[in-house]
């Protein structure tokens, strides 16, 4: 009988140990995961703040366009600069 039970806490045990280095191996993959996320995530934050730079720098280049048709504008048209002048 104490052999018997011998036998199913060794069975037991070979499945805990089995089990540990599964779950090892899963956690490295895991690990491996995440860091490729977290890699994948930095390059898209840099992309996203070029992208912002890029957008500020167009709004910039067409305000500036924009103002320069105003003054543009205003150069042809003798009353606009006048209009203009009262503001």
């Amino acid at each position: 009988m104490a052999l018997e039970k011998m036998g199913a806490l060794e069975a037991r045990v070979r499945t805990l140990v089995a089990l540990v280095h599964e779950l090892k191996s899963r956690n490295g993959q895991l690990e491996q995961e995440v860091k490729h996320a977290r890699g994948r995530l930095a390059k898209q934050a840099e992309v996203t703040r070029q992208w912002e730079q890029d957008r500020s720098d167009i709004r910039f280049r067409v305000e500036k366009v924009l103002g320069e048709l105003e003054l543009f504008e205003c150069l042809e048209d003798p009353r606009a600069s006048k209009e203009v002048a009262l503001e």
